[in-house]
């Protein structure tokens, strides 16, 4: 047995246990509650309906490796969208052509590195709880949208920009395509780059970091500045999910970025985490939404299911803690 432990850990690492078995259980669970759950419609629709979650998660990720948290990741990504909206609307709505929509989507990502730059100057220059900083920009974020937008929303978009919410090439949605490409990026910078790795290193403590000779100033900057990007990305994607963009929208993914996180393994108080365990637990918490939902569940319960997963999952961590110890 223990052999069979070491060898699940050589290969897939400690971290990656607990994804894969609640992935087990949800299948297993809701396989048998429903004839049409484990069938390609749901799964076509999970494929669909991941990728602006999985995204903004990415957003959410590095800044709790570094013991923060960033939660105007959702405001931030509504700002991008109505970038890239005004953008297009200027270059003739409709009738705009492909380079409009390339200058707004680089104008909002632009506009998503600003939102992380100034939190992350703030931060590591003040030494500010990144929960009041971020929580501070959110408050910034969705007043000025209000504001510009007078609480409407934008819509109607050129045709050639429907298949990044909605196409497939060989029958893989392109959103999934999009956030596979996220979750391979984000995993080469945390495991391979200097700059992952002074990740890591803040997040388990930041004098020590700053002993060793990182500037942490300058990673978390970055941290942060890299946080607002992947939140553009996904502001992008929801643009051409829905045709239209308002401050709100995917308002309730703040939470489920959290839980994904922190049911993927990521350590709350930072220093420890990897990507790939935390891209199973979003399939297994998209999965649980899509189950209930086949049961007749409406999206407030599958809202307080989550809330109370997130309880169980700290305190489970909590207990699996206390049996390491006993067990040592």
């Amino acid at each position: 047995m223990n052999a069979l432990a070491a060898r699940f850990n050589a290969i897939f690492g400690a971290d990656m246990a607990g994804p894969l078995a609640a992935l087990a259980a949800v299948l297993v669970v809701f396989g048998f509650a429903s004839p049409h759950f484990l069938t390609g419609a749901t799964f076509g629709s999970v494929a669909f309906q991941l990728p602006e979650l999985g995204v903004l998660t990415l957003a959410m990720l590095m800044p709790i490796l570094t013991g923060g948290l960033n939660l105007a990741i959702t405001f931030t990504a509504n700002i991008a969208g109505l970038t890239l909206a005004w953008t297009l609307q200027a270059n003739g709505g409709i009738e705009a052509g492909p380079g409009a929509f390339l200058l707004g989507s680089a104008l909002a990502l632009a506009v998503g590195a600003a939102s992380g730059l100034v939190m992350g100057l703030v931060i590591a220059f003040t030494r500010a709880h990144p929960i009041l900083v971020s929580l501070s920009m959110m408050i910034f974020l969705r007043g000025l949208g209000e504001f510009l937008t007078r609480g409407g929303d934008i819509s109607g978009f050129p045709a050639f920009i429907a298949p990044i919410g909605h196409g497939s090439i060989l029958g893989i949605p392109v959103p999934l395509l999009i956030l596979i490409a996220c979750v391979i990026a984000s995993h080469i910078l945390l495991s391979r780059s200097k700059l992952g790795f002074s990740t890591y290193m803040i997040g388990s403590n930041i004098e020590s970091a700053r002993y060793s000779g990182i500037n942490t100033r300058k990673v978390l900057v970055l941290v942060y500045m890299l946080s607002g990007v992947m939140a553009a990305v996904a502001g992008i994607i929801m643009l051409a999910r829905f045709n239209s963009v308002r401050v709100g929208h995917g308002e309730s993914y703040l939470l489920i970025t959290v839980l994904a996180c922190f049911l993927g393994g990521i350590n709350p108080f930072g220093g420890f985490g990897r990507v790939l365990p935390v891209f199973v637990a979003l399939i297994v918490l998209q999965l649980l939404s899509s189950g209930l939902n086949l049961l007749g569940a409406n999206q407030h319960l599958t809202t307080a299911v989550w809330g109370i997963l997130l309880i169980v999952v700290m305190v489970l961590r909590w207990l699996s803690a206390k049996f390491i110890k006993i067990v040592k």
